[in-house]
């Protein structure tokens, strides 16, 4: 348990870097839903336009530093592989 008045300080604080992160990782995992909603639906468009939303989103969550730098781009690789293999 936090004695310190920093450490107490510093509890409180990764309480709510943790909730925030808690709900940007959320947010993402929607995004990537859709897409492999999409996908399973087997109607590229919505997939192609799900994965173009979803985009900017799983970099965001790189910056913010929710996600390493390289997993970003790995599913996005991934995700746009396989929409390109519903035509």
């Amino acid at each position: 348990m936090a004695n310190s008045p920093q450490a107490k300080k510093r509890a409180r604080q990764n309480e709510k870097r943790f909730a925030v992160n808690k709900a940007r990782r959320s947010r993402i995992r929607t995004y990537l839903r859709k897409v492999e909603e999409a996908i399973a639906s087997g109607d590229k468009e919505s997939a192609a336009a799900a994965l173009r939303a979803a985009q900017p989103e799983l970099m965001r969550g790189v910056t913010k530093g929710v996600y390493h730098k390289n997993t970003a781009p790995r599913k996005i690789s991934r995700l746009a592989a396989r929409v390109k293999a519903l035509a």
